[in-house]
């Protein structure tokens, strides 16, 4: 039984419909097993755009250290905060905020730095022409990854 579980969240309300299912395990383990939950996520964009003045339009750039710095805080801030439900239902919670270009290879680091026994995410159920564009993390995480992963499809 997975006693070690990996949740990648990207900060939106569809991602976190993996959180449900977990903490209904949870609950279920945490009286005979020690449950450990490694809530995770990746900041990804890493240039943004800035207004030139008077109307002359945007230019992309880097994020400075300080602003990456505080993008972490505010990730380790969300993901303490939908954390607190697990924590409840016993659960040892942990928190990892990554930096990098690509979700699905930063959790697949994460899966394996953590030693995780089972990944649980959300997906958002893309398909056709959107998931060929957009690519799917989920099923990279899935082909790509050495442990089960439990796919939650998102409520639209």
């Amino acid at each position: 039984m997975a006693e070690r579980i990996l949740i990648p969240l990207d900060g939106s309300k569809l991602g976190e419909a993996a959180l449900h299912y977990v903490e209904e395990l949870v609950s279920r383990l945490a009286p005979r097993a020690k449950v450990e939950v490694i809530l995770f996520h990746v900041i990804t964009t890493l240039k943004h755009d800035v207004g030139l003045r008077a109307g002359a339009g945007t230019v992309t750039v880097p994020y400075s250290e300080s602003e990456l710095n505080q993008k972490q805080v505010e990730a380790i801030e969300y993901l303490q905060e939908v954390g607190e439900g697990l924590i409840n239902k016993g659960a040892t919670v942990h928190f990892k905020v990554a930096v990098g270009q690509s979700p699905a290879e930063e959790i697949i680091r994460a899966e394996e730095e953590f030693n995780a026994d089972l990944v649980a995410m959300s997906t958002h159920g893309r398909s056709g022409i959107t998931r060929w564009a957009f690519g799917s993390v989920a099923d990279k995480v899935l082909r790509g990854g050495k442990v089960p992963v439990l796919m939650v499809r998102a409520a639209q």
